[in-house]
């Protein structure tokens, strides 16, 4: 069986890939598992210097997947996709995203914890979660505030309607865009300079950037996941979640 999440270390980089193109890389627990646990590990592997996290040059990831989602619910903060989540925002090592095509939801607010993010030309970013009558999760309710400012915020946050790859650029999600085809070599280039350089200092200078703000990301996450396991149950995400099995357009009218 293809694995769909494929580990690759080298020369002190851990390449995590998502390799679930035929369900648009989106994410089931057993994925959050394997994510969990590289993070976990990666942050006490002297081998492990800097992780990089890319998809396909189609796309990035179609955030949760719905099925999988709604039969296994995330159950407490132990649960795979809590731990991903907690382990990718207090890495202490350089952590790089390439992304091209489909970023949704947690394929989107995962990039708010990596300290460098490409993208290809054809990447799309969206957070649709109060489209699926949910809450904002991975502490970008937070965080997209503090890097678009309020109305652009309120614009990603609240319509839920996807951003481009210039546009990421211009708020500072993104650090460079280029072809797709060029996006995962490139991160991979980078990686390659930063696991050359001296890793005390590495892990230093990105403690210092995110100074106080790490216990504020995690508060927010609690806060985030108290609202999100409440709002799972409740009518607007069941109709939201039908109807994206149904195919069909959800009506909130009542609700």
């Amino acid at each position: 069986m293809i694995q769909d999440i494929l580990q690759h270390q080298e020369g002190g980089v851990l390449t995590l890939t998502f390799n679930r193109v035929d369900r648009k890389n989106s994410i089931n627990v057993a994925m959050y598992e394997v994510l969990a646990n590289a993070f976990e590990q990666g942050a006490q592997d002297s081998a492990t210097r800097v992780v990089v996290l890319q998809g396909h040059e189609t796309v990035f990831s179609a955030g949760n997947d719905i099925d999988d989602f709604l039969r296994n619910k995330p159950a407490g903060k132990d649960s795979p996709v809590f731990r991903f989540l907690r382990g990718i925002a207090t890495f202490p090592k350089p952590v790089i995203a390439a992304v091209c095509g489909p970023a949704v939801g947690v394929g989107t607010t995962m990039l708010f914890h990596c300290d460098l993010v490409y993208a290809g030309d054809n990447a799309a970013f969206s957070m649709p979660f109060v489209n699926l009558g949910l809450c904002p999760e991975a502490a970008s309710s937070l965080l997209v505030p503090r890097m678009f400012g309020m109305h652009r915020a309120a614009e990603a946050l609240l319509l839920g309607e996807p951003f481009f790859a210039e546009a990421a650029l211009e708020v500072g999600l993104a650090n460079r865009v280029v072809a797709p085809a060029e996006c995962n070599a490139l991160a991979r280039a980078q990686a390659i300079k930063l696991a050359a350089k001296p890793l005390a200092s590495l892990m230093t200078t990105k403690q210092l950037m995110k100074g106080s703000q790490q216990e504020a990301v995690l508060r927010q996450m609690d806060e985030e996941g108290a609202h999100f396991g409440r709002m799972l149950g409740e009518p607007a995400a069941r109709e939201a979640m039908t109807a994206f099995m149904e195919k069909r357009k959800p009506d909130f009218k009542n609700l």
